[in-house]
């Protein structure tokens, strides 16, 4: 089971039913978009042989991505209930994610809650630290 990152226009992307990116929006934008094919299923074939298939009608591939077809490489953006998800991306998909989250007046955020910049760096340190201490007087400063 991998990471998934989504792009979102709500809070939290639990919530992304609530203020949706629609499919329709997703697949006007994936087919006005040189960068971007729409193909609806996505396939893998295992060291064993075996094929597996997904499908969604909004599942979308970048044939841009560096390392497209190497090795069977894929960046898959997957449309569901509400949004666009990507599962276990890298530094350049999620870079991608973020313009693509640009272009729908969205955010990109990981499964934990954290979001991510336009330069692809998340708030992940910032949300795992702990709430400052107060500090705390010497003991002969009672008052």
């Amino acid at each position: 089971m991998g990471y998934e990152l989504h792009i979102t226009r709500s809070n939290d992307w639990v919530d992304s039913e609530r203020n949706p990116i629609s499919l329709k929006e997703w697949l006007a934008f994936v087919e006005s978009n040189g960068e971007f094919r729409h193909d609806g299923y996505a396939e893998a074939t295992t060291p064993d042989g075996e094929i597996i298939r997904v499908e969604n009608e909004g599942l979308s591939v970048w044939t841009k991505y560096s390392k497209h077809g190497e090795e069977g490489g894929m960046a898959w953006f997957d449309y569901r209930e509400g949004r666009i998800v990507v599962k276990s991306p890298d530094e350049e998909i999620i870079r991608k994610m973020c313009d693509v989250a640009k272009s729908f007046g969205a955010k990109v955020q990981g499964d934990e809650g954290e979001v991510y910049n336009e330069h692809g760096q998340s708030n992940w340190q910032e949300l795992r630290q702990p709430p400052d201490e107060p500090k705390k007087k010497p003991w002969w400063k009672l008052w």
